[in-house]
């Protein structure tokens, strides 16, 4: 299943942008997810993959940059855009250059290229992942890296976060407080 996540404040955005991308991938395996909180949409990132992001830039306690260079730590393969209304210069080069975004967005938005634009990150994903498996399939035949962190990688990039274990001082196991 392919997963878009949406961030904005604005719940008539989420609620319409949601609406537009439910329609335009229906009957696919494409799931939409909408968050209007940018930790809540950072939280969910440590524990679920998605292969397209499009964050709002002006929020309340995050801006779309940061939380869109949080989200490229977090899982760096994922497409990231960017939908604001600003035209600001310095907001759309800070979003290019610090988040690595795909694209950017201008409110209001014109349904077909949305479409068109996430359709094309979807693809992109895709051709990404199938180079990053191509390439570790020859490192683990040139012997540069093991079939153990082969599959590692594999399984992080289909489930972030469920190579990463936390142990206490005593070899024990610990959960998140989440």
């Amino acid at each position: 299943m392919k997963r878009i996540m949406l961030i904005d404040d604005e719940p008539n955005v989420l609620f319409a942008l949601q609406r537009v991308l439910e329609r335009a991938f229906s009957g696919q395996d494409v799931s939409v997810e909408s968050h209007a909180s940018p930790l809540a949409a950072l939280g969910r990132c440590q524990y679920i993959r998605y292969e397209v992001v499009i964050s709002d830039y002006r929020m309340p306690g995050m801006d779309g940059v940061t939380l869109l260079k949080a989200i490229r730590a977090l899982q760096p393969d994922s497409i990231r855009l960017m939908l604001s209304a600003t035209t600001d210069f310095d907001a759309a080069m800070a979003a290019v250059n610090q988040a690595e975004v795909h694209r950017y967005l201008v409110k209001p938005w014109s349904r077909d290229e949305l479409v068109d634009t996430v359709r094309e990150a979807l693809e992109r994903y895709d051709r990404l992942l199938e180079d990053r498996l191509l390439a570790d399939e020859k490192r683990a035949e040139r012997g540069s890296i093991t079939s153990e962190d082969k599959e590692r990688r594999r399984l992080e990039a289909e489930s972030p976060g469920i190579t990463r274990v936390k142990w206490g001082p005593g070899g024990e196991l610990l959960l998140d407080d989440d």
